[in-house]
């Protein structure tokens, strides 16, 4: 048993009850139909808590679906905010990107192990992984760091700067990878922790990658870099951890 929780910590794959709750079509369907509900009401104007409470209860959700619902859903007004500020890869050469450096790593983390991700409405992939005030290592995170950097370096962005919270255990050590792997690689990274990453990234008219849906709505630009790693890289060997379903 020992061995067995060991190996689950050094990957950030599919949790135990995750074929259950997500493989079949049955519970696909589930998801999709309280998919279309939520974003029913969240695009007439009642909130995500009671709109989700709803939800859950009429399709009997379980926590982790509840989760991957709430990732993927948002109303009609925050995919068009979400939209026009959003640029593509071709208009990244010269620019600095400053990341959201845990909803980054852990997504393609998630990926990279297998785990399920999730397509929001807006287009963003999440996953239901949580570091829960600590960040560990897994086996993916050195291979993911280095994709992100050699996908940047290809795209000739000029500056890549990795944000991390500083209330999360183990930042500090992420932050010491991170330079280690741009040494090694020539990357041009700089990497800093901030006690509010979401408030810094938003300000003084950055360009961001993150999935976090308060950041898309309120910060100056965005690149939906989950969602080009997956279409260039990842999706035929991921296809059958990636849930997306279309609505819109």
């Amino acid at each position: 048993m020992e061995e067995q929780n060991s190996e689950t910590r050094r990957n950030r794959g599919k949790s135990s009850e995750d074929e259950g709750l997500f493989a079949s079509a049955h519970e696909q369907l589930k998801l999709e139909e309280a998919l279309k509900d939520l974003y029913y009401l969240l695009s007439r104007g009642y909130p995500m808590k009671s709109s989700l409470a709803l939800s859950a209860n009429r399709y009997r959700l379980k926590t982790r679906q509840l989760l991957a619902l709430q990732g993927m859903s948002c109303s009609e007004k925050e995919i068009e905010l979400r939209k026009t500020k959003e640029i593509n890869s071709s208009e990244l050469k010269g620019k600095t990107v400053h990341l959201d450096g845990f909803n980054v790593l852990i997504l393609l983390e998630t990926l990279l192990s297998g785990g399920y991700v999730f397509k929001g409405l807006d287009g963003c992939y999440r996953d239901i992984s949580s570091v829960h005030g600590t960040y560990r290592k897994v086996n993916q995170t050195e291979t993911g760091l280095i994709m992100i950097g050699k996908l940047f370096e290809s795209l000739e962005v000029e500056k890549v700067i990795w944000i991390f919270d500083t209330p999360v255990s183990n930042s500090g050590k992420l932050k010491v990878l991170c330079y280690e792997i741009a040494e090694n690689h020539s990357f041009k990274w700089d990497c800093y922790l901030e006690n509010s990453p979401d408030k810094f990234l938003v300000q003084e008219q950055r360009l961001v990658c993150s999935s976090d849906a308060w950041i898309l709505n309120e910060c100056a630009e965005w690149f939906n870099l989950g969602a080009f790693i997956i279409t260039t890289f990842l999706e035929e060997n991921s296809s059958d951890s990636i849930i997306e379903f279309t609505l819109l």
